[in-house]
């Protein structure tokens, strides 16, 4: 994963993968992780997603970890919240308010907990193909026994369209995620928010349920 691009589509604002809303496949399947409201919830690379703060209505702790600070600083600001905020290092930094407490830093090095459920709708499908068995690896050692993972994916044919967000297809999905129960729950065909300006013969929008034994 190239740092410099992510820092520099925050920085120009170009971030056509942020969703203005909640993400209604969030708020569809959640129930279906049977959620606690003490359960704590990881999301990770975060961005600046509606999707923390409704989390946050459903459970007591919410961690996030996003490389850009910008996109950190710009979620508290857009939800006037003040934030404490902790360096931990010179290149981490934590933000936290009420139920939300998000790292501005490196996912891999974050120095993050274990956690029963975990979100990832943007996380996996901004990992180039090098880097999704390193990626998953983290994903999996900061999940608890018996944790509970909603994954959303895209799937497109990955010749026609330039990445990120990249097509990961249901095969990748099992192989990374071996050793897991894997439920697949939703495939959207007629998604509607391939990214401005690049078009594929299909993109389709998948969820999953992961499961680790």
């Amino acid at each position: 994963m190239d740092q410099e691009f992510w820092h520099s589509r925050w920085a120009e604002n170009r971030i056509g993968f942020h969703l203005s809303d909640t993400n209604p496949l969030l708020i569809k399947y959640w129930p279906v992780l049977e959620p606690k409201r003490d359960d704590a919830v990881f999301v990770p690379m975060c961005g600046k997603t509606e999707d923390l703060t409704w989390l946050a209505s459903k459970h007591n702790e919410v961690v996030g970890v996003e490389l850009s600070e910008i996109a950190v600083r710009a979620f508290f600001a857009e939800h006037f919240y003040t934030p404490t905020v902790t360096s931990i290092s010179p290149t981490m930094k934590l933000y936290q308010f009420d139920e939300i407490a998000l790292y501005s830093g490196d996912y891999f090095t974050a120095p993050l907990a274990t956690y029963p459920l975990i979100y990832d709708r943007a996380a996996l499908i901004a990992m180039p193909e090098s880097m999704r068995v390193q990626y998953t690896e983290r994903l999996l050692s900061l999940l608890q026994t018996g944790g509970k993972i909603l994954l959303v994916t895209l799937d497109y044919p990955q010749a026609q369209m330039d990445g990120p967000p990249f097509a990961v297809t249901a095969e990748e999905v099992k192989t990374l995620f071996a050793g897991c129960t894997i439920t697949h729950l939703n495939r959207d065909d007629q998604c509607d928010r391939p990214p401005k300006g690049k078009e594929a013969t299909y993109f389709s929008e998948e969820v999953w349920l992961i499961e680790k034994p």
